[in-house]
């Protein structure tokens, strides 16, 4: 089973319904608190700024927008199509160009690496939404991207982060505006153990080049005005030589 057999549906309908504006969707955070922040981390490591930047699980775009002003050629991939109209929309300029795919698929991994060639891929909060089988073929996926000189730079929610997500889920409000239609749509975040992504990195060929932690940004706010952060966890990864 691939990732796209059990969450296309729920994501092109959870991408249908959302909102155009910026930070209309929960983790649709400034690129600034985001994907900048990951970047002073991740660039020291990449060997080859000429590569091509694969985004993958682009959603709207947001962060692939912010890396395409910094690499020569940035490829925002998702599996929903209606994210990648999101997309599009909100890139008129063409900045980045922006591709349906499963990644977890071999074929469809494959076939992107042939047509780019060895990539830098960078992957925020993915892994924790598929099903518990289909993520080490996604790693795997990200391996073929990557190929010899590509770095990769994922990051996911940590295990703390589920206590922090079950008492937003379950406050007497119930979820918060921008988490609601998450949950409404059949995608509530999984759990994957703080141990389980190095593990899946080396197995599929990858070596953990540098980790950390840190708080993934999101743009919802406790009803005092706090805005909700979860704990998560970064790494920088590749080839094993």
């Amino acid at each position: 089973m691939s990732v796209a057999s059990r969450y296309r549906e729920a994501w092109e309908g959870f991408w249908r319904e959302a909102p155009d504006e910026p930070g209309g969707v929960f983790w649709d955070a400034d690129p600034r608190v985001t994907s900048a922040v990951h970047l002073a981390f991740f660039e020291p490591h990449i060997v080859d700024a000429g590569l091509a930047l694969v985004d993958l699980g682009c959603g709207n775009g947001t962060q692939t927008r912010y890396f395409a002003d910094r690499f020569p050629h940035v490829v925002g991939v998702d599996l929903a199509d209606a994210a990648l109209d999101h997309a599009r929309r909100t890139d008129p300029a063409g900045l980045a160009t922006y591709r349906l795919l499963d990644a977890a698929e071999k074929d469809a991994a494959d076939t992107l690496h042939t047509e780019l060639g060895d990539a830098n891929v960078y992957m925020r909060g993915v892994l924790h939404q598929c099903e518990p089988e289909d993520r080490q073929p996604l790693v795997e996926g990200i391996a073929t991207l990557v190929g010899e000189r590509g770095r990769a730079f994922l990051v996911e929610l940590s295990e703390a982060a589920r206590p922090v997500l079950g008492s937003l889920a379950q406050g007497p409000a119930g979820p918060p505006p921008k988490l609601a239609p998450i949950f409404r749509h059949g995608i509530a975040p999984g759990e994957v153990a703080d141990d389980a992504v190095p593990e899946y990195l080396r197995s599929a060929g990858l070596t953990v080049l540098a980790s950390g932690e840190l708080p993934l940004v999101t743009t919802e706010v406790t009803p005092d005005g706090t805005r909700i952060e979860l704990p998560s966890k970064w790494f920088v990864a590749a080839r094993a030589m």
